[in-house]
């Protein structure tokens, strides 16, 4: 069986919020597909790693975008999936042909919504808007400025255009005009650096909470004195022990009790969550869900791997922390100054150094596709892609259950 390598890209709408993600699978970190029809290698991996199984885990619930060529229609893949669960991408097609027409209407028909890629704006595409959903535009290779009539033409039929990479916030912005639905790309490039900006009480107070849930030992009355100043945090962590005690009753008398109760283990990992929501707003959001999944994934590489076993105590934390900077819209060693954090966490994030930042570094590009350079790191790093692709999986299936 080949190996399945899973990227995800966000999807998002107006409001920043996110709708989907487009999944990317290969068979190799170096992004090639040996002895496998390029027509249908995507569809071939799906169904032979049985990837139909995780894929609400991976989408986190939301429609995923799958890449599909017109042969892999022709062979009736997307059949596999529930109409409400994937977004079919069409993908190597060169031309508008009545065939192709035929098995775009045939799953139109069956409730698929399907998306038209690689889009040149040639108005032999315009046969197939009836049939689409969605009108996704490379802003490498298209001017926005060419759009305008497209825009008209599509209106009678109700297809929302998708701009894909969307580098910065001004573009964002501009290409709201243009009238475009949804974004891809946004969030996942450089921060918007807001200078002179200073963090607010609140948010201040939750990366001291974050900062001191990972000092060793833990000063656990200090921990409850943080949380005893926001109501939210003083609930969340009752229900926490409330969680844990399952089958037992327990009588708390003070948040330094429960704090105690908890332990180190799950109480580093669950306050740094609840500080890590009160820092998340609906713009990012997304960023929050990728810096968990980061974390977990993280720490369970350096849990189970020799090369990284050093860093595994930091390993959580540094995953968490990794999109401050998005989440604050602060340069992150100015975030840093405000935290007590060890040498090793801080050299990772400002700098992508050490082994930690080597772990952080390969954690991100895995997750998010960057496949130059990912196969020699895992045999360096002696990683199996099978277990790889599980605590991916599990990582993602983690995140959606806290978010549920």
């Amino acid at each position: 069986m080949q190996s399945t390598y899973i990227a995800r890209q966000a999807i998002f709408n107006r409001q920043s919020k996110t709708v989907g993600y487009e999944l990317l699978f290969r068979d190799s970190p170096d992004n090639k597909f040996p002895e496998i029809d390029q027509d249908i290698a995507t569809s071939k991996i799906i169904i032979q790693n049985h990837i139909h199984g995780s894929i609400k885990a991976i989408s986190m619930g939301k429609p995923a975008y799958i890449n599909f060529t017109e042969k892999s229609l022709i062979n009736k893949y997307p059949l596999m999936f529930n109409p409400s669960e994937i977004v079919i991408e069409l993908v190597s097609h060169k031309k508008v042909t009545n065939n192709l027409i035929k098995i775009l209407s045939y799953y139109h028909e069956k409730g698929y919504k399907i998306a038209l890629t690689e889009y040149d704006t040639d108005k032999q595409w315009d046969d197939l808007f009836p049939y689409i959903s969605y009108l996704k535009v490379n802003l490498d290779n298209v001017n926005p400025k060419q759009l305008s009539a497209v825009v008209k033409r599509l209106k009678a039929f109700n297809v929302k255009m998708v701009a894909e990479r969307v580098e910065t916030r001004f573009q964002y912005l501009s290409l709201v005009e243009v009238g475009f639905d949804y974004y891809q790309g946004f969030f996942y490039h450089e921060p918007e650096i807001i200078e002179g900006k200073a963090l607010t009480p609140i948010k201040a107070q939750m990366l001291e909470l974050i900062s001191e849930t990972f000092n060793s030992p833990l000063v656990y009355e200090r921990i409850a004195d943080i949380v005893s100043h926001d109501v939210n945090l003083s609930i969340s962590l009752l229900k926490m022990v409330n969680n844990v005690a399952t089958g037992t009753r327990v009588e708390i008398t003070s948040l330094k009790q429960a704090t105690a109760y908890l332990g180190e283990d799950k109480l580093k990992q669950f306050v740094s969550i609840l500080a890590l929501s009160k820092l998340t707003t609906e713009q990012t959001d997304e960023v929050s869900k990728q810096a968990l999944i980061t974390a977990k994934l993280m720490a369970s590489i350096a849990e189970h791997n020799k090369k990284f076993s050093k860093v595994a105590d930091f390993a959580f934390i540094t995953g968490l922390l990794s999109s401050l900077e998005v989440l604050l819209g602060m340069p992150i060693k100015e975030i840093i100054n405000t935290m007590p954090l060890a040498k090793p966490i801080e050299d990772a994030l400002t700098e992508h150094s050490g082994l930690l930042g080597e772990l952080l570094d390969f954690t991100v590009d895995y997750i998010t596709g960057q496949v130059h350079g990912l196969a020699e790191q895992m045999k360096i790093y002696e990683l199996s892609s099978e277990e790889l692709h599980q605590e991916f999986v599990e990582a993602s299936l983690w995140c959606q259950q806290l978010a549920g």
